[in-house]
């Protein structure tokens, strides 16, 4: 398996400025509560769907609390055949100090 590569704030903000895909790793309420505008929620029970739907030859962009988490899910996409994948450093949490813009 290949490295996965991180990704700062300013990185995810100029892919989210160009269309590219974001995945939320966290748990339901953590997303309801606030997500990267556009971004996918991924657990158990949709990660069926959305490997049948992906392109996966398309960027992804994911990303969990802290930027911890983000890397296995990020490794299991690539192991998945997936050929674009980062993972955002720093999570979440510094997406929101950062100011970035979220739903």
């Amino acid at each position: 398996m290949d490295e996965v590569r991180e990704i700062d704030v300013q990185e995810a903000q100029k892919r989210l400025e160009a269309g590219q895909t974001f995945v939320d790793v966290r748990d339901p309420a953590s997303f309801k509560a606030g997500h990267v505008p556009g971004a996918i929620f991924l657990d158990d029970q949709s990660l069926g769907g959305f490997l049948a739907k992906a392109d996966r030859g398309k960027p992804v962009v994911v990303y969990c609390y802290h930027g911890h988490t983000s890397l296995g899910g990020a490794a299991y996409l690539m192991d998945n055949g997936f050929t674009d994948v980062v993972s955002l450093r720093g999570g979440f949490e510094l997406w929101r100090q950062s100011g970035k813009i979220e739903s």
